[in-house]
């Protein structure tokens, strides 16, 4: 039961060592200035996707949360395309519009989807300048969501917007804004070694002095000096 006299732990096989060490890198928690709540530390976005299904309740509880985002006017301006490699055909269409490069891993998440912001108020049709602003904010709150179960998600950029309204079917007075992988983390061994470096790298930020200011711009805000 312990003690001086108990016998020494069983070492680790390399293999047990090298699982250990990756499971501790693909945790990763930011390296916060400030004290913030532990799930934003812990939200990332890596590339390396576990091979395990995300059950449709936890898939169910994410998109809830994006549900309660914040948005002008409670417009609610966004909607998501999802397709999982259950639905071979949804997860293809979504998988056909990325770049390149993006396709290359995101092939291995078990989720993919498009988030889709409404560029018009509903109620009578004026632009509305805020529907990216509040999609984003639904996708944050999705993301928060999604590492409190234990996923990841990868939000990207890369993917080409026309062929995704054409492909998925968007209306014109909607735009695709962003490319989600969503699934568990996985063994960063997996990717490329380019990825793989990547994968590895300290977590970098900009200071908030750098972005947090009063009374003027470029003036920094007092309580954002260190």
């Amino acid at each position: 039961m312990g003690g001086k006299d108990a016998p020494p732990a069983a070492p680790q096989s390399s293999k047990q060592e090298a699982q250990t060490k990756r499971i501790e890198l693909m945790q990763k928690p930011a390296p916060s200035d400030f004290p913030v709540h532990e799930l934003i530390r812990e939200r990332w976005s890596p590339r390396a996707f576990a091979d395990k299904p995300v059950p449709q309740d936890v898939l169910r509880s994410i998109f809830e949360a994006a549900r309660w985002a914040p948005s002008s006017s409670n417009e609610q301006p966004w909607a998501y395309i999802v397709g999982s490699k259950d639905d071979k055909v949804s997860f293809d269409k979504i998988l056909s519009v990325l770049v390149e490069f993006n396709a290359g891993w995101a092939k291995s998440a078990p989720v993919l989807a498009i988030a889709v912001a409404e560029l018009f108020f509903a109620k009578n049709k004026a632009p509305n300048r805020n529907a990216q602003y509040d999609t984003g904010a639904a996708t944050a709150l999705l993301s928060v969501e999604a590492t409190a179960r234990g996923l990841v998600v990868h939000q990207m950029a890369g993917f080409d917007h026309e062929k995704a309204r054409q492909v998925l079917g968007i209306p014109e007075d909607w735009e695709a804004i962003a490319a989600l992988a969503i699934g568990y983390p996985g063994d960063p061994s997996s990717l490329p070694q380019p990825l793989r470096d990547r994968e590895m790298a300290p977590r970098t930020r900009k200071p908030i002095a750098e972005f947090v200011m009063a009374g003027h711009w470029g003036h920094t805000a007092p309580f954002a000096k260190k």
